[in-house]
C-alpha cells in the first residue's frame, strides 16, 4: 500500500522506536479490512521491534489497537489512517515505541496527573486537515496516562456509527459515551475542559508578567510576523492568540504563498508557531482579548484585559486578530451547526457521502466546495445572492460541467429547517419575484466570506462599517500607541502573503513609536 519512497522515509522513522510494540488487529472478510491487514504487514516489516496478530477483539472492524508490549499503553484506530492521518499513525507508532512527544513538559505532567478513567472516541474524515491535531492530543495523552484511552473512527467508514450518533462534522469528540466537544483541539485545549482549575491558574501566571514593549493580540500571519519583526529588535515581545495559526489552520490548499509552490494550513501554522518560538518571544495561547484600555497619558501602558480573567499591559499593541467564517444569520442556524450546518467542505463532506446538500455562496470559496462535494455527494445545489457567480471563470466552467449540481442565483436563503436533531432543507426567496422556494437536503455549508474580530474594540478603536479596524499605510489606528494588522483591518485583499506583511509593518512602526516615546517596559515597570 505505501510507495517505496514513503517506506523509505517510515522505515527511517521507526529506527527511533525504544520499545516493542504490537499491532493487534480486528478484522473481517471485506476489502478494508484486507487493506488494512496489508498495511499492518507492511509496518511490521519495517522494523524487528514490531509484531502484528490478529485478535478480532473489537467490535468496530476493521481496527487495530497499537500497543506497548508488556504494558497497559496503547492507542487505537477504527479505519485506515492514511491521508490526513497517516502523520498520526506514525506518530503513534513511535510514541507508544517510547519515543517522547513534542509536548511541553508542564502539560505532560498535567495529564499524568488527571485523575479517573476517560475513554475518548474522535471521529474524523481523511481530508479533513483540522482533524489529525485532535487524534494527535488524545493519543498523546493515552500514552502519557494508560487511564486514558482514546480510539480515533474514520467515520466514512463507520457510517451507521455516524449516523446513530448523528455526528455531522468532523473532528468530533465522545468522552465516556457523551458528546465531548467538535472542531480543532490540542492537548492544551483538551485539558482546560478537563481539567477546571488550569484556566485559572495560567491567569493568575499572565498577571504576575511584566508590562511588554510590544504586546501582539493574535496569532495568525500578521500576529507571527509581527511578533518575528518585534523580537528581532531586541525588545519585550508577547504574544497573546486564542489559537495560534488562527484562520490558516481551517484552510485546505494554500498555492499562492510566494516561494512555496503549494502547502496546507496546519503545517503553515505550525511553522509559523515555530519560527515565533525561535525567538525570546513569550506566547500566550488559550487567551481571548475582551477588551482595549487605551494609555491614560502619553508614553502610559495600554492595558488588553482576556477571558481568563488576567490583564496584560503594554507600551505599544498590535492588534492583529483575523476574521471568522461569515454567518448566514438565519433562523435555524445556530441550532443546526454540526449537525447538517457546516463551514468546512473538506473536513465535513465525506459524513455527506451520497446526500443532498446545498452551498451557500458563489465566490471562489463556495464554488471550489460545490466542485469538491459534487465527487462525494448525490447533489448539490449552489446558491447566491448576487445575480451572477463570483468565482474565476475556469471554476465557473467546471461547476457547470458538473451533471449533479444546480446553480440557483439571485436568491436569499432564509430559513434552515430541521427535525429537532439534524437539517431537513432550508428555504430560499427569490429576489426577482419575491417567491419563497424550499429545497430538501441533508447538509448545508455557508461560504459567504469571513467576518472581523473586532466586536471587542468597539467605541474603543475606530472601525469602519463593516467592522474592520481603520489603519494607515503604516498600520496606526486611531489610539495612539495601538497598531493593527492582517484581516481583520481595512488593508484590502485578504490574503496570507499580505497579512504577514502588514503584521510586519506594524511591528516596525511600533517600534519607531518607542524608539520617539519614553523608557523601556522593563524601566516604566519598575518605576510603577
Amino acid at each position: 500500500m505505501l510507495d517505496p519512497n514513503l517506506k523509505t522515509q517510515l522505515k527511517a522513522y521507526l529506527e527511533r522506536l525504544a520499545v516493542p510494540i504490537e499491532l493487534a488487529s480486528s478484522l473481517d472478510d471485506g476489502d478494508k479490512s484486507r487493506e488494512l491487514a496489508e498495511l499492518l504487514d507492511e509496518i511490521a516489516s519495517l522494523s524487528d521491534k514490531i509484531t502484528v496478530v490478529r485478535r478480532d477483539d473489537d467490535a468496530r472492524r476493521p481496527s487495530f489497537a497499537i500497543s506497548r508490549v508488556g504494558t497497559d499503553v496503547s492507542v487505537r484506530f477504527a479505519g485506515i489512517p492514511l491521508g490526513h492521518e497517516f502523520t498520526s499513525l506514525v506518530l503513534a507508532l513511535l510514541q507508544v515505541g517510547g519515543y517522547p512527544p513534542k509536548v511541553e513538559q508542564e502539560l505532560l505532567d498535567q495529564v499524568a496527573a488527571l485523575e479517573g478513567d476517560f475513554l475518548f472516541e474522535t471521529y474524523f474524515s481523511l481530508s479533513c486537515q483540522n482533524c489529525p491535531d485532535v487524534v494527535q492530543a488524545l493519543n498523546v495523552m493515552s500514552v502519557v496516562n494508560p487511564r486514558i484511552r482514546h480510539v480515533a473512527i474514520d467515520g466514512a467508514l463507520f457510517q451507521a456509527e455516524v449516523e446513530a450518533r448523528q455526528v455531522m462534522a468532523v473532528p468530533s469528540m465522545y468522552l465516556n459515551g457523551q458528546p465531548f466537544a467538535a472542531g480543532r483541539m490540542d492537548v492544551a485545549q483538551i485539558l482546560a475542559k478537563l481539567d477546571t482549575g488550569a484556566t485559572a491558574r495560567e491567569a493568575e501566571k499572565i498577571k504576575a508578567k511584566a508590562p511588554f514593549d510590544v504586546l501582539v493580540v493574535g496569532g495568525g500571519p500578521a500576529g507571527a510576523a509581527a511578533a518575528i519583526y518585534a523580537a528581532r529588535k531586541g525588545i519585550r515581545t508577547g504574544i497573546a492568540a486564542e489559537r495560534f495559526g488562527g484562520q490558516v489552520l481551517d484552510t485546505m490548499g494554500i498555492e499562492n504563498f510566494i516561494s512555496v509552490k503549494e502547502t496546507e494550513g496546519p503545517k503553515l501554522a505550525a511553522a509559523l508557531e515555530q519560527h515565533v518560538k525561535e525567538y525570546e518571544v513569550d506566547v500566550m495561547n488559550l487567551q481571548r482579548a475582551e477588551k482595549l484600555v487605551p494609555a491614560r497619558e502619553p508614553g502610559g501602558l495600554i492595558e488588553v484585559q482576556l477571558a481568563s480573567g488576567a490583564s496584560v499591559r503594554a507600551r505599544t499593541v498590535v492588534l492583529s486578530t483575523g476574521a471568522r467564517w461569515r454567518n448566514m444569520n438565519v433562523p435555524g442556524e445556530e441550532q443546526y451547526k454540526n449537525r447538517g450546518v457546516a463551514y468546512c467542505p473538506h473536513c465535513d463532506g465525506p459524513l455527506y457521502k451520497g446526500k443532498r446538500v446545498a452551498v451557500i455562496g458563489g465566490g471562489n470559496s463556495g464554488v471550489e466546495a460545490a466542485i469538491d462535494l459534487a465527487g462525494i455527494v448525490s447533489h448539490v445545489t449552489l446558491i447566491e445572492f448576487d445575480t451572477k457567480l463570483r468565482a474565476d471563470e475556469v471554476l465557473q466552467r467546471k461547476l457547470r460541467s458538473l451533471p449533479n449540481v444546480r446553480i440557483i442565483l439571485n436568491a436569499l436563503t432564509t430559513e434552515v429547517i430541521g427535525d429537532g436533531q439534524k437539517v431537513v432543507g432550508l428555504t430560499y426567496k427569490d429576489r426577482a419575484t419575491d417567491e419563497p422556494h424550499k429545497v430538501e437536503l441533508e447538509g448545508i455549508f455557508v461560504q459567504i466570506g469571513l467576518l472581523p474580530n473586532t466586536e471587542w474594540l468597539k467605541g474603543v478603536v475606530g472601525l469602519s462599517p463593516r467592522g474592520e479596524i481603520v489603519i494607515d499605510d503604516r498600520g496606526h489606528t486611531s489610539v495612539p500607541g495601538v497598531f493593527a494588522a492582517g484581516d481583520a483591518t481595512t488593508v484590502p485583499y485578504k490574503q496570507i502573503v499580505i497579512a504577514m506583511g502588514s503584521g510586519s509593518t506594524a511591528a516596525l512602526s511600533a517600534f519607531d513609536h518607542l524608539i520617539r516615546s519614553s523608557a523601556p517596559a522593563g524601566e516604566v515597570s519598575a518605576a510603577a
